[in-house]
């Protein structure tokens, strides 16, 4: 593929983001991401207890709202979208966080060949993208993006959520982040936890490995396993603690 000519950190976001395969530069490790359900240090195994409104939750998430503007790039075309699904993704770009994907996203410098069958407008877009301080939202959550499967479920009837891996970040805390803010998307949406699944999960015809290995740091060996079961339950502990809220505030 052919990239244009861009400033030398979106040119590398290009290159790099929605799940593609490529290590840390300089012999860096994400060994940290290891941590994750395995029981070692960290918050990967802590229980999720309490009661916490969807509000405070979101507010938990510090959210902040950086579209893209309507009619331009990844939302040139808006395709309207009652979502069932909420996909996680990771960036595998080890040099962004959530504010240098929402700019890349803004200039248009994530394309992807359009083509029948494949990408349908010619640009990456997404709703949301998390990293250890913050999470961005890019677009709507009733707009379709193009983040996981071409014109199939995933990008028909999902929200996308990227998960940051910056070096130098916290990759629990990141997950910790992503954790809550599904769980606050699946209380207000109306989504049901087997509604959270991995870009795994969908699919993508005419490629040669149609399931790709991400979000990476959530799976076993390429598939969703113990690790992501135990991603799964931290969504969950959210999600009740805001049924509980619910449940108390009446």
């Amino acid at each position: 593929m052919k990239w244009p000519l861009l400033p030398p950190i979106l040119a590398f976001a290009v290159l790099m983001i929605s799940c593609m395969k490529m290590g840390p530069a300089g012999g860096l490790s994400d060994q940290p991401v290891a941590v994750w359900g395995s029981g070692s240090s960290g918050t990967s195994r802590t229980p999720v207890s309490g009661s916490t409104s969807a509000s405070a939750l979101l507010k938990q998430v510090n959210l902040k709202v950086d579209m893209v503007p309507k009619g331009t790039h990844g939302r040139k075309v808006i395709r309207p979208m009652k979502p069932r699904y909420i996909t996680i993704h990771s960036t595998q770009n080890y040099t962004a966080d959530a504010d240098r994907h929402s700019l890349a996203l803004k200039r248009g410098a994530l394309r992807a060949a359009k083509r029948k069958g494949g990408n349908r407008i010619g640009y990456l877009i997404w709703h949301f993208t998390v990293d250890d301080r913050h999470a961005v939202q890019h677009m709507p959550t009733n707009e379709q993006g193009e983040h996981a499967d071409f014109d199939g479920p995933g990008n028909n009837y999902s929200i996308g959520i990227e998960m940051c891996e910056q070096r130098g970040s916290n990759i629990n805390a990141t997950i910790d982040r992503t954790a809550k803010l599904a769980a606050y998307l699946m209380y207000t949406k109306g989504i049901p936890l087997s509604g959270v699944v991995p870009h795994y999960h969908w699919p993508r015809k005419g490629t040669s490995r149609p399931h790709k290995d991400c979000p990476h740091f959530l799976l076993d060996n390429g598939r969703p396993g113990r690790k992501w079961k135990a991603f799964q339950a931290r969504v969950n502990g959210y999600y009740k603690q805001i049924q509980s809220s619910a449940v108390a505030s009446r």
